[in-house]
């Protein structure tokens, strides 16, 4: 009885090893795979600062495997950095000139230098933005619209010209016929980003300056006017994928999420609006 109980015992092993061993060799289902961690750097102008931040932390629960880090800057600064060979996985600009000088698909005159670095099939109009006259705390100048800017302002915080919030100011100012006048009588200050134009309002410096009506949000600053389409052309923020992403997924995937309803809420709450 005992040697037929081994020799039973014996066969039975042999015929479940096989099938053990192919069962250990046999590929995971999808459930059971993991998600292999994916760190995505986003370059973003530097107005989406708390938006983005915040959607962040929204998007850890959606997303859990993913990790976002954001560069925050002027958009003609971002543009150059990823120009340069920065690592960047998804470019928001503040403005259609920085995304369309990345853009291959863009003729000479929008890409004069035939850059290629976004993938023009994942770019969007992602949102829209309004160009706001700012005053400080008190409002001691007294400026109340951009036409009080020429007798009242005696210095005025701009974006420098090479960023979106300074050209959108300087056509505004070109078209009131201020901007010269401005320059010749050294009316002006000038910041890197918009978030030191604002800050320059915050403190006090300036008697006023022009900033997006969500940054002035943000900062807590008295909002005296808003340009209008006719002095400001339409402030649009694309978004694309970069060509040289390592996680084209992933980029992708975010930037659908920034579309999102539960997104969208973020930005409206701050100013921004869908483009029309």
């Amino acid at each position: 009885m005992r040697l037929i109980g081994k020799r039973m015992l014996c066969a039975l092993f042999a015929a479940v090893l096989p099938a053990a061993m192919l069962a250990g060799c046999a590929p995971k289902t999808v459930s059971q795979e993991e998600t292999a961690p994916a760190s995505l750097t986003v370059f973003a102008a530097a107005s989406l600062t708390e938006t983005l931040t915040e959607i962040a932390e929204q998007y850890k629960t959606a997303a859990p495997g993913v990790t976002l880090i954001f560069n925050f800057d002027s958009s003609g600064t971002l543009k150059t950095q990823i120009e340069e060979g920065a690592a960047c996985d998804l470019f928001i600009s503040a403005a259609q000139k920085q995304m369309d000088q990345l853009d291959a698909s863009k003729d000479a005159e929008a890409n004069p230098d035939k850059l290629d670095f976004i993938d023009p099939s994942t770019r969007v109009d992602l949102l829209e933005n309004k160009v706001a006259l700012v005053v400080p705390e008190g409002n001691p100048a007294g400026i109340g619209s951009f036409a009080d800017i020429g007798e009242k302002c005696g210095l005025i915080a701009l974006g420098n010209d090479d960023v979106p919030v300074g050209q959108y100011s300087e056509e505004i100012l070109t078209g009131l016929g201020l901007l010269e006048t401005l320059k010749s009588e050294n009316k002006i200050t000038y910041g890197s980003n918009v978030k030191e134009v604002t800050t320059q309002v915050a403190e006090g410096a300036v008697d006023c300056g022009i900033v997006y009506a969500t940054d002035a949000y943000s900062a807590g600053l008295a909002v005296v006017d808003e340009a209008t389409p006719d002095m400001c052309r339409q402030v649009v923020y694309p978004a694309a994928v970069t060509k040289d992403t390592a996680h084209p997924e992933e980029a992708g995937a975010f930037l659908a999420y920034l579309q999102t309803d539960d997104s969208m809420k973020i930005f409206e709450a701050a100013g921004f609006a869908k483009p029309a």
